[in-house]
């Protein structure tokens, strides 16, 4: 699928819920649901700045795609890495490096969150894209 394929999907996916605290029970799903990293890369070069819970974030670059990999101590937050690996995951540098993210705003995701938690998602998105900029540099 393109970012922007599952990017309507999620849309679609919020969109049922009428409540906020739908929405952030359904984050809380999808953190439960995260591949989590392998013990070996929960290290502190892998915790992303900017995130006030600690997140770490692994990314493999394999076949011209990149893959994601992640965990967090905090539930909330753990379910936007697990959104965003959902919609980066299996992207090629240039995909990612063009993505827009509208869904974001979309599902109301961003006037939701707390404005740390929202610090942390834009340090997620932008630590995603830098992975996809060093993997392009090298190819």
């Amino acid at each position: 699928m393109t970012i922007s394929e599952i990017e309507s999907t999620i849309t679609e996916e919020f969109s049922i819920f009428d409540d906020w605290m739908d929405k952030y029970n359904y984050l809380i799903e999808l953190g439960k649901e995260l591949k989590v990293i392998e013990e070996k890369y929960k290290v502190q070069n892998n915790l992303i700045t900017g995130c006030q819970s600690r997140v770490w974030l692994h990314a493999e670059y394999r076949e011209g795609k990149i893959y994601f990999s992640a965990d967090s101590d905090a539930v909330i937050t753990k379910g936007l890495v697990s959104l965003m690996i959902r919609v980066l995951d299996g992207q090629s540098p240039d995909d990612i490096l063009n993505a827009e993210l509208g869904f974001l705003e979309k599902i109301g995701l961003k006037e939701h969150l707390s404005p740390t938690r929202s610090n942390g998602l834009t340090s997620m998105v932008k630590q995603m894209k830098l992975y996809a900029l060093a993997f392009k540099a090298k190819t």
